[in-house]
């Protein structure tokens, strides 16, 4: 990691990644054992899971070819830098294009609620959007992702309290993302708020 710039810094933070998890894989490709050597720390744990979670290293602490990747792209000067930077945006996306539901019709403890729409539209001009949100810099791709699926989830869980499909007021993917609904949920995210859990039901069904 020669010459990093402050662009590929803001890239890598952007796309979710962090210098951490890059000097972790660093440390790995030298020989050290990161899976046991993490073990000792909470924080430590949780950084290793997170490059685990992410493909850029194997349950037996090699590094994958995304997780070298990575660690070429924090050098500009590196010729893998147009490819990797590329392949880490798609990664952000492809797993917030996973997180958002197909249709508003779902199942929750114990519970089925059926709906009448599908909620991912659009997929090309989704992929744009996220983009450009991105190269703003102010979020990142995994408090995209953390806020779509607090949303999911909130809405989930309130549709078991209430016995009503919450899920039907979802936007669909793409009016999401130009509405910009995932900022207030960064910020319910940001100040600690958590989801109540509603009580598990069995043998109901929402028509």
């Amino acid at each position: 990691m020669k010459t990093l710039t402050f662009s590929n810094f803001q890239k890598i933070h952007n796309a979710g990644y962090t210098l951490d998890m890059v000097f972790l894989l660093m440390l790995a490709e030298s020989g050290v054992d990161v899976k046991e050597s993490c073990k000792e720390s909470p924080k430590l744990g949780a950084l290793y899971q997170g490059i685990y979670r992410k493909a850029l290293i194997t349950d037996d602490g090699k590094v994958t070819l995304v997780g070298r990747e990575l660690m070429s792209f924090a050098s500009e000067s590196s010729p893998e830098a147009t490819k990797v930077k590329k392949r880490i945006v798609v990664s952000g996306f492809d797993e917030w294009w996973k997180a958002y539901p197909g249709t508003d019709t779902f199942s929750h403890k114990g519970k089925t609620f059926n709906g009448t729409r599908s909620l991912r539209t659009k997929k090309d001009d989704c992929k744009a959007k996220f983009n450009k949100i991105l190269e703003e810099g102010e979020y990142t791709a995994q408090e995209l992702i953390a806020a779509l699926t607090f949303e999911v989830e909130q809405k989930k869980e309130n549709s078991v309290k209430e016995k009503t499909n919450k899920l039907k007021f979802m936007q669909n993917s793409l009016t999401y993302l130009n509405q910009r609904t995932f900022e207030p949920f960064i910020e319910l995210i940001k100040s600690g708020v958590t989801i109540v859990e509603a009580k598990e039901m069995t043998g109901s069904t929402d028509i």
